[in-house]
């Protein structure tokens, strides 16, 4: 109104009008003014009425729902006067800016920690006087607000004080959408109806306190002085998850995949997953389940995964804990692009069912706010593409860091506040307080399964420990520890309550505790080294891999039908009747068109999307992800088309039966394309999509999704290969270590744009040498190809071997476009494959100098020769460096003893492949006798 009164309704503009100092009465100075007061100068409200006393003394008013209504009270009444109908409204408009205030902002006044270290803050919005009520027991009108029609100052503020403001702080006005925030406002303020906790729910939260702290109590005593890093003191995770699992199987959840960091890991994999006691016992012991599969590179005990069934509520449930390195908070990508895969194998769109998986991420408070990753995985929650139906993220908030404490480890509030940036609803819960959790855990299921989005429970507790067991914590956090050794667990706390009340037993606590250390007795008497089936690592989609080293090399015949692979060209660049393509593109796909017509001259991106449709017609479905991947960075693949009037969109690849239908009378022949796809009916789904500004999350992403999804092609593209570097620690922990590490298979592949071409030294380099330092017991498969043909060879081979490893491509920039780099379909058609080695050598003349390199400069090379005075030099181009194809390699150049061999490449000499190739190639070169054995370097200096 002050800004502008033709903004506002002729009603409150008259309103204002005739109360020219209701503004500057009545609403509250924003609190981000500087502030004197605290609770020790003032008392939170007039007279000293304090909450406690409001809450005693009200408590039998505050389940009424409504009040009488009095003639004499009621606003439209005629005997009323004037004066008193101004004053009612004004009272109802204070009133209800209060409710609002306290919606807001009173979690800041809730009891969320359990150690009481910080003294709370004077927040005047919260303070009725700061709105001008005198008399506290005046009935006013709240518009049927928190069950009211009328109410004193006081019963709203016991009511207020009820809902908001004990062990559980609700963050969700900050939410835009309106059902969303009315949903989270009803059951919020109806939480006890939501999740009624009768005996039998608080029998069940103490037995699982008492699983959850008997086992650290057991691991403790069995491993003293051994890292466990234990859930001590945040024993309340266990009957939290508990109640998850429940809630979700009566949601017809089917399987529920976790991601969490290293505390509270171990009691989580036994009293969540059901691991069985037995195999963590050996593994304490230092024993191993197969000591050639993880030979030197297993992780810790508390890194590991497993992948379970559960019956719950006479549900089955299946369950999987994502393995997780010490870089805490990288495996969010990882679960709920699994999780997005997962769903699709149900057969589910998230946008318009229910989702049947479930992602749930247990994060550090220190993590949830430092770690990047937390914030880019956040960001894909609503993507097209990446949505996977809402995340349930729960941290545990221990209120420090390593040694770090919350004033220096983030710049907010709460760790919890980066997830307002995707306006998902926060609850802050005292861990202190059980059942103040189990009922926000229901909550947070019903929410994600409704509105299909990502919640924020963030669980106060504490660490009673060091940052692990043999850390000394009162070095650097004195206070907080004393209060800590004084402090009873949560198990105590809540039997002694249960036992108070007589809901419990002595004796039914002491007979639960008995029987589960007895048990925990018999398993680690029984631990021994033995497969563990909820390590296996092929299990159920994946039991068609056959992982075998000795097939690392092997020949697999990959071309296609030639009559085949011309129509999916032609498919690829198809456009529907009306469709304003751009004139440019026209041109360029006319001249395509015209090299499948002549059977050559078939470029990069051409070959790529035959082997994308040939791909699609056998059934493989494509996904193809990164920043620009639609159009190519380098403007060259366009796989997704724009009509040029609408801005519409069109996926060539995506009607690729209905063009074969449409253009092709051959009956014969579409008989043939069926039988090549192995069913009568339909192409697999493609999909192409433009990623978010993210390496790091989205890389992360495709490699969970390439996870759950064996028989399907997987691509990252970088934008340049350089920008690979922003996702260096989900290549180094999770994709060229899955197999031997984490006892995991993925096919996933990266495409990395890679060629020194003069623009600049962020846009140059793939960091081929970095794949290479990792490569070593054939984990993963690096490529710097060179012709079109052996990319489509390449492409098609990752899903028609018999395994599957991770394919690292150095693809090209320059390339792309260059006379020289074409193929013909007779290169593609069927009986052909990948050459891992390719010679241009005519090899009945010996030649003087033997070249070997790699991708590009090959071309710079070859046009280099054109004018040398010697013409006696033989080009080897290295396609596959890792496995590095020696036999192949040797059957070339086994004759040529004599010849001088070099190693040329365009990147400096401590870059590229020089320092991974040279002793490979000295010792091949000794073992046939060359005379001078060792390489020699042609290449920029370091």
């Amino acid at each position: 109104y002050k800004k502008d009164p033709n903004s506002i309704e002729k009603e409150w503009r008259n309103f204002f009008q005739k109360n020219q100092n209701f503004l500057a009465d009545y609403l509250p100075a924003p609190s981000w003014q500087p502030i004197t007061k605290t609770f020790d100068k003032k008392p939170l409200f007039k007279k000293d009425v304090s909450y406690k006393t409001m809450l005693s003394s009200k408590k039998e008013e505050i389940g009424h729902a409504k009040e009488i209504n009095h003639p004499n009270e009621h606003p439209n009444d005629h005997s009323v006067s004037e004066h008193q109908n101004k004053a009612g409204i004004k009272d109802a408009l204070k009133l209800l800016m209060l409710i609002r205030a306290y919606r807001i902002r009173g979690h800041l006044y809730a009891d969320l920690d359990p150690l009481k270290l910080k003294k709370k803050d004077y927040y005047p919005e919260l303070d009725p006087s700061t709105y001008g009520f005198e008399n506290l027991n005046d009935k006013i009108y709240v518009s049927e607000n928190l069950g009211y029609e009328y109410a004193t100052v006081n019963q709203v503020l016991a009511r207020l004080e009820s809902i908001y403001c004990q062990t559980i702080g609700s963050e969700y006005m900050h939410i835009q959408e309106r059902d969303k925030r009315q949903w989270l406002e009803y059951h919020i303020e109806h939480l006890e109806d939501v999740c009624v906790i009768n005996t039998s729910k608080r029998k069940e939260i103490i037995q699982n306190l008492i699983y959850s702290e008997n086992f650290e109590s057991f691991l403790k005593t069995k491993f003293p002085g051994t890292k466990r890093f234990g859930l001590e003191g945040g024993e309340v995770l266990i009957p939290a998850l508990e109640e998850v699992l429940q809630v979700a199987v009566e949601e017809n959840i089917k399987e529920v995949i976790f991601g969490m960091a290293h505390r509270g890991r171990l009691n989580v994999l036994s009293n969540i997953m059901k691991k069985p006691n037995n195999h963590i016992f050996s593994e304490f012991k230092g024993d191993v389940i197969d000591p050639n599969v993880v030979q030197g590179s297993g992780d810790v005990k508390y890194h590991l995964g497993v992948s379970t069934k559960r019956v719950i509520k006479d549900k089955k449930l299946r369950l999987s804990l994502t393995p997780n390195p010490s870089h805490l908070e990288a495996v969010n990508p990882v679960v709920v692009g699994k999780v997005r895969a997962k769903e699709e194998d149900y057969h589910l769109e998230n946008t318009q069912n229910q989702p049947c998986v479930m992602g749930i991420l247990i994060h550090g408070d220190a993590a949830f706010a430092g770690q990047g990753s937390v914030a880019e995985t956040l960001c894909l929650s609503k993507l097209p593409g990446y949505r996977s139906g809402g995340t349930i993220h729960i941290i545990i908030n221990n209120q420090i860091g390593f040694t770090t404490s919350p004033q220096f480890s983030r710049s907010s509030p709460y760790p919890s506040d980066s997830a307002k940036a995707i306006q998902a609803p926060i609850f802050h819960v005292n861990g202190d307080d059980p059942e103040a959790v189990i009922r926000i855990m229901r909550l947070a299921v019903l929410y994600r399964q409704k509105f299909k989005s990502d919640i924020v429970i963030d669980i106060f507790c504490y660490r009673r420990y060091g940052h692990n067991e043999a850390d000394e914590p009162s070095f650097t956090q004195p206070k907080m520890y004393s209060i800590i050794q004084n402090h009873p667990s949560v198990r105590k706390r809540y039997q002694d309550n249960l036992i108070k009340k007589q809901i419990v037993s002595e004796e039914f606590i002491h007979n639960i505790a008995n029987q589960f250390t007895h048990q925990l007795e018999e398993d680690f008497s029984k631990s021994k080294t033995q497969e563990d089936e909820t390590t296996r690592l092929f299990q159920e989609k994946w039991s068609i891999i056959k992982q075998d080293e000795k097939n690392i090399h092997a020949i697999v015949p990959t071309g296609v039908q030639n009559d085949l692979l011309q129509i999916i060209g032609l498919a690829a660049l198809h456009t529907p009747d009306n469709f304003n393509l751009h004139p440019r593109l026209n041109r360029i796909f006319g001249k395509k068109r015209d090299c499948l017509q002549e059977k050559e001259g078939i470029d990069w991106a051409l070959a790529e999307a035959m082997a994308f449709g040939s791909l699609l017609k056998e059934g493989k479905k494509i996904r193809l992800s990164g920043q620009d991947v639609g159009r190519g960075t380098f403007s060259q693949r366009h796989a997704i088309l724009y009509d040029q009037e609408t801005g519409k969109s069109f996926i060539p690849l995506a009607h690729l039966d209905a063009y074969l239908q449409e253009n092709t009378n051959n009956e014969k022949f579409l008989k043939e394309s069926h039988e090549f796809s192995g069913k009568k009916s339909s192409q697999s789904k493609i999909e192409i999509l433009d990623s978010p500004l993210s390496e790091l999350a989205v890389l992360g992403f495709e490699f969970g999704y390439s996870l759950a999804q064996p028989d399907n092609l997987i691509i990252w593209e970088a934008q340049f290969g350089d920008f690979a570097n922003g996702a260096q620690i989900i290549i180094d922990q999770f994709i060229t270590c899955c197999e031997h590490k984490w006892l995991r298979l993925s096919g996933i592949v990266m495409l990395l744009p890679h060629g020194y071409e003069g623009q600049g030294p962020e846009h140059s380099s793939g960091r081929l040498e970095r794949f290479l330092q990792m490569a070593a017991q054939n984990n993963i498969q690096v490529a710097n190809c060179s012709t079109p043909a052996n990319y489509f060879h390449l492409l098609r081979r990752q899903l028609h071997r018999k395994d599957r490893k991770p394919l690292i491509i150095m693809s090209p920039k320059s390339l792309l476009r260059h006379p020289l780099c074409i193929s013909g379909l007779k290169d593609m058609e069927a009986g052909t494959f990948f050459h891992p080695v390719i010679s241009d050598y005519n090899e009945q003349i010996a030649p003087e100098k033997l070249i070997l390199c790699s991708g590009k400069i090959y071309y710079d090379l070859l046009q280099a020769k054109q004018n040398a005075p010697k013409k006696n030099i033989a080009f080897i181009r290295i396609e596959q460096l890792y496995p590095f194809p020696e036999e192949a390699l040797a059957k070339m150049i086994k004759n040529y003893t004599s010849a001088k061999v070099i190693w040329c490449q365009e990147e400096p000499l401590n870059m590229g492949a020089w320092h991974f190739i040279d002793r490979r190639i000295e010792n091949l070169l000794l073992k046939l006798h060359f005379n001078t054995p060792r390489p020699l370097y042609v290449g920029r200096p370091e």
